[in-house]
């Protein structure tokens, strides 16, 4: 098994130093370990290193391996960053050979290595988590895909949905998410190894095979940009922080429907707690808290953004600080994705309040207006003589709005009926059951489609656990 992506620490310990990077980058160690042996392998294929050598070095590496997963690895204070406790470790286990490791590498293509390697753990992580709240979506709709409701603009009501149209639109949204993910761990799987410093190297080196024993598509073009990319941290909080952004919009919305004045939502325990004071009260604290993780995720953005700006080429040490705002993204938005999909699971719905809303005349002014450019009548003018009958602070029935717009009471009655008004809707993408359902075999095939990433993570992570494996290949 892969060491859980461990959430950050947020307190340096002191007796690392204003250099030291230990507390945040130890994260990377088995990632470290596993670019490690392959390097190592490599080195032994260019006849740089004597096959017995090879042997020792991979055997002291996994074996470095266990003490890491177990908790039992010395870690030093003193040694600044995970790499040289790597090393300086395998060398009291293996003898002066452990000096030939860093061979035609340096901390520079090898921390970008562990980067990479961690991005794709993190994402396969949320995908995973992304994938869940998917379904639990999903789940919902289908149950609710027929029980009308308002739909809003700003903040009014606007025109009838049904409860399934409106999870399902929540369910797009993390559907993109998913797909940002995927393009920036297919941006990203690329090998960095092999470019050194920042100028690659005078020994007989080869970084497509180390490229190919790690899972990535393919190795660096540039060594100078190999070494000084950060584009995939970059892209990959920026995915995260609009996955933030779209997981505070469904936790406002429940925040709203909870609420005495909507009613749309009973007050569950599914949603948070009581008030400490107050006995009456169950706040809404799961879908507040969806909101609230938001800010500090952007802010991760914006930190990792600043660093960036204005870097010379190529390493410089302003990139140790790129690790603590991912980590902290990562952390935040496991935590989120988990709340989200057991909120939407315990989602229960008011279906009295919801038809009396979804009941309301003004809901089905539109449909009235196209009821009229279905006769013959310019929508302009239909709009206008529809809106001229609704006006404040007018409340029309069918009677009156028959009478001025001169409809049949039969067709007004219909065009008042929730039922009816979904139906009707049913152009493309709309809320009308049979569109309903035309969404939900199609989120069904991306649900599927988001497995199918999910498995080629899961077939590069299981590359990382066979290097670090007893067995040879």
């Amino acid at each position: 098994m892969s060491e859980p992506l461990a959430p950050p620490p947020y307190v340096r310990a002191p007796s690392v130093g204003f250099l030291g990077s230990l507390p945040v980058d130890r994260v990377l160690a088995r990632y470290d370990l596993a670019g490690s042996v392959a390097h190592v392998e490599m080195l032994g294929r260019a006849g740089l290193l004597a096959p017995a050598e090879v042997g020792a070095l991979v055997a002291g590496l996994r074996r470095l391996g266990r003490e890491v997963a177990a908790g039992t690895f010395p870690w030093r204070d003193e040694l600044e960053d995970v790499h040289t406790n790597l090393e300086s470790r395998l060398t009291e286990l293996v003898g002066p050979v452990g000096g030939k490791l860093h061979t035609a590498r340096s901390r520079n293509d090898q921390v970008a290595l562990d980067e990479r390697l961690y991005l794709r753990a993190a994402v396969r992580d949320l995908a995973r988590r992304l994938l869940d709240l998917g379904s639990a979506l999903l789940a919902r709709a289908r149950e609710e895909r027929s029980t009308p409701m308002p739909g809003y603009t700003h903040v009014q009501r606007a025109q009838p949905v049904s409860v399934g149209h409106w999870l399902l639109a929540h369910f797009w949204r993390f559907e993109r998410d998913l797909d940002r993910l995927r393009a920036t761990a297919a941006r990203a799987n690329v090998s960095p190894l092999g470019a050194g410093a920042l100028a690659g190297s005078t020994l007989p080196v080869d970084p497509r095979s180390v490229a190919e024993r790690l899972g990535f598509d393919r190795a660096f073009h540039n060594s100078m940009d190999a070494v000084s990319d950060r584009d995939y941290f970059a892209e990959l909080l920026f995915d995260l922080s609009l996955l933030a952004v779209h997981a505070s919009a469904l936790g406002e919305e429940v925040v709203l429907f909870a609420t005495k004045e909507f009613g749309f939502l009973e007050r569950t325990a599914a949603l948070g707690s009581g008030s400490s004071l107050m006995p009456q009260k169950r706040n809404p604290d799961v879908a507040e808290l969806l909101r609230g993780k938001t800010g500090r995720v952007i802010g991760d953005l914006v930190a990792l953004l600043t660093t960036l700006k204005g870097l010379p080429l190529t390493y410089d040490r302003d990139l140790q600080e790129d690790k603590w705002p991912v980590l902290d993204a990562v952390a935040t938005l496991t935590g989120v994705l988990d709340a989200a999909a057991e909120l939407v699971r315990g989602l229960a719905f008011v279906p009295e309040r919801l038809g009396a809303a979804a009941c309301d005349p003004e809901l089905f002014a539109t449909d009235l207006a196209e009821m009229l450019v279905a006769r013959g009548m310019p929508f302009r003018s239909a709009h206008a003589a529809v809106g001229s009958v609704y006006s404040p602070p007018s409340r029309p029935t069918g009677e009156t709005l028959g009478a001025a717009l001169g409809l049949s009471v039969e067709v007004i009655a219909e065009g008042l009926d929730p039922a009816h008004a979904l139906a009707r809707r049913a152009s493309a993408g709309g809320p009308a059951p049979i569109e309903v359902a035309r969404q939900i075999t199609a989120a069904e095939a991306s649900l599927a489609a988001g497995r199918d990433f999910l498995s080629s993570l899961d077939r590069q992570a299981e590359l990382i656990e066979e290097l670090l494996s007893e067995e040879q290949r």
